[in-house]
């Protein structure tokens, strides 16, 4: 297997002396940071790079789906941005107010979001393919004000809810007229934004109630840097290539500001997964970087040995993983076929940057999580027989102390990613946090080398493909439907996707379970939600079952699919 004849010094060459040594302080000192203690997070992707050395470095590379490829240097995305921080100015945009992207990965999405930023304004970037019924309850809990999309998309998907959109004041069309108000806008300079001031609003997916908006602030900018060189270690003028879309946080954390914050040449493939694509991609454009997700892995994997063949992966140095777990098989399979494992890495959209990751000076545990970040604060809390974390007499959460104890995932506040809030809730904001830790709702155990293991989820999110969906979200698309009187959406295991979407439906009376209608419902959910987080699959059942203050018991419904034991059925609510 070809292997790389320049491999550079680890960013983290111990992991004991980088967790020794390591400070937030530091880390932040390491950044340009403006006049008067500004910090902003366009200024640290682009204009300090852009006024120095790297100036003339490529910082985006963008490839079409026809293979064209475009590259943009610091120099010229920093004026790109500037324009669109102009265009924002002249429109009357205010600091603080936010302003959606809906588009495929094309080079005007991220001079947006980098404009966006630039301007003062908080970026909320919202996934191509959701349906226009996720697009509107993202837009009208974030009070949109602009909405960057293309004719296409805005025609699809948010003609017919605009009305209900009353705060969206302009609608900028990346293939109409933006390119002309880019033209005609002077350049704007960089807003003075304070490290705590709103920059990132992303949607993230609960079990119960609509999606929850985590407001990021300017000063995430310090945890994405940090993690980018030290966890991905990435370095200056690699290329590196990150397969999120910007609509998930991945794709702005780590497939927008980590890379351009290291001075990084920062790949982006417009078109989706293509197994034959992706090898050639990395060999063609001697990526050093690679930063997946585990259903990727999956699907190279089934693509087979063929597809790798011929393809000189001799550039690549490091690859990690982020989404849902990566199991050992498919790191094995990563030594063997790619020449080198992959690092798996854990984090959430609050905790906004890597929290644990295996790191490139040690050797990979196939299977782990990894250990915490330098400066992160990991333990593992108890939980009791309801899954509540269990609380010491002070109030804050009792710690296990043996190895192999098995419990909820907890970290200490304070880290600069750390989300703000979820926007305007500030009750589900309270309940994320014991004293000053804060509870991750994922099951995990520390072995007695400090190694982090994933159990899994403690709640009922669903991972299909790197997504995140919420059951309630595609429960309520489908009882949308004059058919169905109740839904309930679990996630079930796929060797690829690492789970898919099924649904449970009870009829409303007057309607027949057939063939047709669980056709009709299947493209009903797709239409309201977008293929990547509508069901797979629709079932029909007589009843579901609730607990006794009637919420649907999810768990068991899940249990009953797989044939897993039911657990304690306590709460259930008795049958007739």
């Amino acid at each position: 297997m070809t292997t790389t004849s320049h491999q550079p010094t680890a960013n983290m060459p111990s992991y004991e002396a980088a967790r020794d040594g390591f400070t937030w302080a530091a880390a932040a000192a390491s950044l340009d940071g403006l006049p008067g203690g500004a910090l902003n997070i366009a200024h640290e992707t682009l204009d300090r790079h852009a006024d120095g050395p790297l100036g003339d470095t490529v910082a985006l590379r963008w490839i079409a789906r026809d293979g064209l490829r475009c590259d943009f240097t610091y120099i010229t995305l920093r004026d790109l941005a500037a324009r669109f921080a102009g265009v924002l100015e002249a429109l009357g945009v205010r600091r603080g107010e936010r302003v959606f992207t809906l588009a495929g990965r094309v080079p005007e999405l991220y001079v947006a979001a980098l404009g966006t930023l630039r301007h003062g304004a908080v970026l909320c970037p919202l996934f191509s393919a959701f349906g226009p019924e996720p697009v509107r309850e993202r837009m009208a809990r974030g009070d949109a004000r602009v909405l960057v999309t293309t004719r296409e998309l805005y025609d699809r998907k948010v003609a017919g809810i605009a009305s209900q959109l009353p705060g969206l004041r302009h609608v900028l069309l990346i293939d109409e007229d933006l390119p002309a108000r880019m033209e005609a806008a002077g350049p704007a300079p960089v807003t003075p934004t304070r490290p705590g001031d709103p920059a990132l609003l992303h949607f993230t997916s609960g079990t119960t109630g609509s999606p929850k908006g985590a407001v990021h602030a300017h000063r995430a900018v310090i945890a994405h840097r940090a993690t980018t060189a030290m966890a991905l270690d990435v370095h200056e003028g690699d290329v590196y290539w990150c397969t999120a879309d910007p609509g998930w946080v991945t794709g702005t954390s780590y497939g927008l500001i980590g890379p351009l914050a290291c001075g990084a040449t920062m790949l982006v493939d417009e078109a989706d997964f293509d197994a034959d694509r992706w090898y050639a991609t990395l060999a063609r454009e001697r990526v050093t970087v690679f930063y997946t997700a585990p259903t990727a892995v999956r699907m190279l994997m089934r693509a087979g040995p063929a597809a790798r063949a011929g393809h000189d992966l001799g550039a690549l140095r490091h690859v990690a993983s982020v989404g849902e777990p990566l199991a050992a098989d498919a790191v094995h399979w990563a030594e063997e076929v790619l020449g080198l494992p992959v690092h798996d890495t854990w984090w959430q959209t609050e905790t906004g940057a890597i929290m644990v990751a295996n790191y490139a000076c040690d050797p990979v545990r196939a299977g782990s999580m990894g250990r915490p970040f330098p400066g992160i604060e990991v333990a593992i809390a108890r939980r009791d027989a309801e899954g509540q974390v269990v609380r010491r007499d002070d109030g804050l959460p009792e710690l296990a102390d043996d190895p192999g104890e098995e419990g909820e995932l907890v970290l200490r506040a304070g880290w600069p990613s750390m989300f703000c809030e979820y926007l305007d809730d500030p009750l589900r904001t309270a309940s994320c946090f014991v004293g000053d830790w804060y509870l991750s709702g994922d099951l995990a155990r520390r072995d007695a080398d400090g190694w982090y293991w994933f159990l899994g989820r403690g709640d009922d999110v669903i991972k299909t493909a790197g997504h995140l969906v919420g059951p309630f979200e595609i429960e309520s698309a489908l009882t949308a439907h004059p058919a169905v009187v109740e839904a309930a959406a679990i996630g079930v295991p796929d060797p690829v996707a690492g789970q898919v979407v099924v649904a449970k439906v009870v009829l409303a009376s007057g309607h027949d379970d057939t063939p047709a209608l669980r056709r009709e419902l299947r493209g009903f959910a797709r239409t309201r939600l977008g293929p990547a987080i509508a069901p797979r699959r629709v079932d029909v059942v007589a009843t579901l079952p609730h607990t006794r203050s009637g919420k649907v018991l999810r768990r068991l419904v899940r249990a009953r699919e797989l044939g897993l034991a039911e657990g304690d059925l306590s709460t259930l609510e008795p049958t007739a």
